[in-house]
């Protein structure tokens, strides 16, 4: 048992000190940070310019996005990769021209059934958040070396962090903007202090994502530690008072969110 205990904290000694000082996430505005996903869909459509726009009224620190490229080259925000369950349309991203996917219409609910929304190309989106509302992608299909270059464009290379789906995506990003805030989730298997730690020494994450289930007090305090802040999903069906009260008991300091709105008013 001596053995085993001294031997963990060795191994998480010289992990400590691989562990490089993780890029900074924008200027923190607020204590607890309230990520909008896929910005206020409470309101209006998800990925919409008016969901986004409202995610700023509300006060959101992060309207989340959903990064895409159009077999043109140009990028537009949503989250599946073909049109069919938004709009009137049918295909995927990649095989659909700009000009194509602007043209297509995203229905609203049945007390917005009488407006017309779009899927919004990027440079919409920057025009409308710069320093109103930070950006969280989530990376789906573009290139890095592309993607970097128009947010310098825009000035907004320190309002944005960027969340990885594959490893690919963050050898890119490492090459393109070594100083660009990447955010992993974490992953089922990283259950207690030593499979946090080998994760974040293994992938060296600036933030950390994932289920807000997964993590607990220690769990946190221990990224928190390494100056990672922990800011996973809480968005479902059940969200609620309860769910936000359990991630706060948690120490948690932020929170991905179907109801911001209802959330920013929850912590005032």
């Amino acid at each position: 048992m001596i053995r085993s205990v001294l031997s963990s904290l060795i191994w998480g000694a010289l992990s400590l000190q691989a562990i490089a000082q993780p890029n900074p996430v924008p200027q923190q505005r607020h204590k607890f940070i309230v990520i909008a996903h896929r910005g206020d869909h409470v309101y209006f459509p998800e990925n919409t310019l008016a969901a986004y726009a409202q995610a700023i009224k509300d006060g959101a620190d992060y309207v989340e996005i959903d990064l895409r490229t159009t077999k043109d080259g140009k990028w537009v925000s949503l989250h599946n990769e073909s049109v069919d369950r938004m709009t009137n349309g049918k295909g995927l991203i990649k095989n659909l021209t700009f000009d194509e996917i602007k043209k297509l219409k995203i229905a609203g609910s049945d007390s917005l059934k009488n407006q017309v929304y779009r899927i919004p190309g990027f440079e919409e989106i920057l025009s409308l958040c710069k320093d109103k509302i930070y950006i969280y992608i989530d990376f789906k299909e573009a290139n890095p070396a592309l993607i970097y270059p128009l947010l310098k464009k825009f000035g907004m290379e320190k309002q944005v962090l960027v969340y990885i789906n594959s490893a690919a995506q963050f050898t890119q990003w490492r090459q393109a903007a070594p100083k660009m805030p990447l955010m992993l989730s974490l992953p089922d298997d990283a259950k207690d202090s030593i499979g946090v730690i080998g994760f974040i020494n293994k992938y060296q994450p600036d933030i950390l994502d994932g289920d807000f289930k997964q993590y607990n007090t220690k769990l946190v305090a221990l990224a928190t530690s390494y100056h990672i802040p922990v800011w996973p999903d809480g968005q479902s069906g059940s969200e609620g008072p309860a769910v936000w009260d359990e991630a706060i008991g948690k120490g948690l300091a932020g929170l991905q969110t179907d109801h911001p709105e209802a959330l920013i008013n929850y912590l005032k």
